[in-house]
């Protein structure tokens, strides 16, 4: 036998064997037997030279990595909504089932009754496996939800993860990298310094660029979902976990169904029992809709789907004193009280501050300085202090209100709730936390430009305006500490790179308030230009979707404030220039609402949606009685069978790459 196919029987056997032992906990060949297969690949490989992709031996490399790389995700990775109570659950099962009322009062093609999954929520990190060709070609934290970061590297060091599935479609899965308890026992046994959590532990891990302690960590991962999918394939959840489980991924056992609230607050229950006995780090459950049609029904909200949601258990409560309030400011102006405590530990996690949220909060809870106080910690948002306690023994004395910003000592504005500073040009906190927002991923992408660097810029440089970003020199960023030839040429050429922008990548980092990346989004397309969103009227605005008349109204004061206007058009003046957005078809397909299903060989399902979006067209993932098109590629499944019963216009075959080939190219 060859080596070469010696080494590919090897490979095909150890895998095998992993899925065995590591997924399925089911291992079939004694551990001395196990290494005599691997060795003599390791051994093969050497002699040979011959390395494949999907070797076991390459699920650890020995290299520390210089950095992380970004990554754009095929499909979006939403936040869940939550709820901490029961009433909370039953608003939003309340909700769901008005939605579905209302639609199947209108529709033809009704939606089944509702149906609910319940999942353990482990305390973990995010990851984002993109397998192509049956391959795992990449893997990437959530990071925004739309941008992560690249961790193939430390991915593969996860045993249970498979290199390689049966389907051979492009697809993007997503589970929560964890690291079992038992683990951090044992790794704290022998560490030098030992681990305080397992959701930390997890996540410092992954992100780790020393791939050698990823390893060490014996992480694992239980996936929950497919993100990206070019066909349309699933009709229920339970099918999509089916088909995860049957390509090998690993699954946590628990998965119950319910269709009342009595079963759903049966199941919670349940699971708060279950969490203390298992071996993985859970703080609640997952609720979803079963359905997929009713799904793609019920759609998102900005930042959430509405046909999922997360109960949290409650937190655990502690006790503390209040030594000192520290008085931060953040971009908007908002001045937030934060509590400095003495330090108690929760979870392994050493507590030394807490949130106030604002000045009526400090009131209405009675806190002031060296009172006792119950305080409450959910994941990583900072403590939350829940109420003061009357103790006699203690001397306390009153939070007085600041009356000058702590940073530029200007008047503060207090509109019985919240204080702000006004100052928003000259308040350096303000302006640090903008120009930090500013440079961000999705808004001009300024690589390099950290917090850390925005402080140094203003502290060193004298910056304090945006758009002195764009007259920095290399002299400049030499004279500042830390900054060597490389890193003040890449920070240079990032910036000079940002000149260029998408229309709603600027809109976004000018951070007007209550404008997230989506409604950037929908304002670009709306107004095509930015000058037609600087005149754009209320009326005008409201008329976008998703935006309200409080949103409307504070974009069109935004723009009306001749500080920030003047900021801005010295911002233009450095040479900005928006790409363009291409609308070759006028208004050819403004009003229309068009599906895009199955898989179209040399086009990407999320481009051509953009495409149409920028078109004017209005993308949909669900046909109805509404919708005007319908792109069919392979493998279209239920959305073309209900196109044609619909009487709703077909593209498919060749009518499908000629229209494809006409309208966006």
């Amino acid at each position: 036998m060859e080596k070469a196919e010696r080494i590919d029987q090897l490979i095909k056997q150890i895998n095998e064997l992993n899925y065995h032992y590591y997924t399925l906990d089911e291992p079939v060949v004694s551990d001395g037997e196990y290494d005599l297969l691997y060795d003599e690949l390791v051994n093969l490989e050497k002699e040979s030279g011959i390395i494949r992709d999907n070797s076991p031996t390459q699920r650890v490399g020995y290299e520390i990595l210089k950095s992380f790389k970004k990554h754009e995700h095929l499909g979006r990775l939403y936040s869940l909504g939550k709820a901490q109570s029961y009433e909370e659950v039953k608003e939003w099962m309340n909700r769901a089932s008005r939605l579905v009322e209302d639609y199947n009062s209108q529709a033809e093609d009704k939606l089944p009754e509702l149906e609910y999954i319940v999942e353990l929520k482990f305390d973990g990190l995010t990851v984002n496996l993109t397998y192509d060709q049956g391959r795992l070609i990449n893997a990437a934290t959530r990071g925004t939800g739309i941008i992560g970061e690249e961790i193939l590297a430390q991915v593969k060091t996860i045993k249970s993860i498979p290199l390689e599935i049966p389907y051979k479609g492009l697809m993007e899965v997503a589970g929560e990298g964890v690291m079992p308890l038992s683990k951090l026992k044992k790794y704290n046994e022998k560490a030098v310094i030992p681990l305080k959590n397992a959701r930390n532990a997890a996540a410092g891990a992954l992100r780790n660029l020393d791939v050698r302690e990823t390893e060490r960590r014996n992480l694992d991962v239980f996936f929950y979902n497919i993100g990206y999918m070019e066909e349309d394939r699933f009709e229920s959840h339970l099918e999509t976990f089916e088909f995860l489980r049957e390509n090998r991924f690993k699954i946590y056992p628990f998965l119950k169904k319910a269709k009342t609230y009595e079963d759903l607050v049966a199941i919670i229950e349940e699971i708060d029992k279950l969490r203390k006995e298992i071996d993985v780090l859970t703080d609640g459950v997952v609720i979803k809709i079963n359905d997929i049609r009713t799904r793609q029904v019920l759609g998102y909200t900005n930042k959430f789907p509405r046909w999922a949601l997360a109960y949290k258990f409650e937190a655990e409560e502690y006790t503390t004193i209040v030594r000192q309030v520290e008085w931060n400011v953040g971009r908007t102006g908002k001045v937030t009280p934060i509590a400095i405590l003495d330090p108690v530990d929760i979870d392994g996690v050493t507590v030394a501050r807490a949130t106030l949220n604002n000045f009526d909060d400090i009131v209405r809870k009675k806190v002031a300085l060296g009172s006792r106080v119950i305080i409450r910690r959910s994941n990583d948002v900072i403590p939350e202090i829940l109420m003061a306690l009357d103790d006699e023994n203690l001397k306390v004395e009153e939070i007085k209100k600041p009356e000058t910003c702590p940073y530029c000592q200007t008047e503060l504005f207090y509109d019985k709730v919240h204080i702000y500073c006004p100052n928003s040009m000259g308040c350096l906190p303000q302006l640090n936390a903008r120009m930090v927002h500013f440079a961000s991923r999705e808004a001009m992408d300024i690589e390099g430009l950290s917090e850390k660097t925005a402080g140094k810029l203003m502290e060193e440089l004298g910056v304090n305006h945006l758009d002195q970003i764009y007259d920095l020199g290399e002299e400049d960023l030499l004279k500042m500490e830390g900054f060597k030839e490389k890193k003040t040429n890449n920070l240079l050429q990032a910036i000079e790179k940002s000149k260029k922008v998408k229309l709603s990548s600027f809109i976004y980092s000018l951070g007007i308030p209550n404008v997230g990346i989506k409604t950037a989004e929908d304002l670009a397309l709306k107004f095509e230009s930015f000058e037609g969103l600087r005149q754009a009227k209320f009326e005008e605005l409201i008329e976008v979707d998703d935006i309200g008349e409080i949103t409307a109204r504070e974009i069109v004061d935004y723009f009306h404030d001749q500080h920030i206007v003047e900021g801005i058009d010295r911002l233009l003046s450095k040479g900005i220039e928006f790409e363009k957005i291409e609308k070759n078809l006028g208004d050819n397909m403004e009003g229309l609402t068009i599906v895009v299903t199955g898989s179209i060989e040399g086009y990407n399902r999320k481009e051509i949606e953009s495409q149409l979006k920028s078109r004017g067209a209005k993308t949909t993932s669900a046909v109805s009685k509404n919708t005007d098109i319908l792109l069919a590629g392979e493998k279209a499944g239920s959305k073309l069978q209900k196109a044609l019963d619909l009487g709703v216009k077909i593209y498919e075959g060749n009518d499908l790459f000629k229209f494809l080939e006409e309208n966006l190219k």
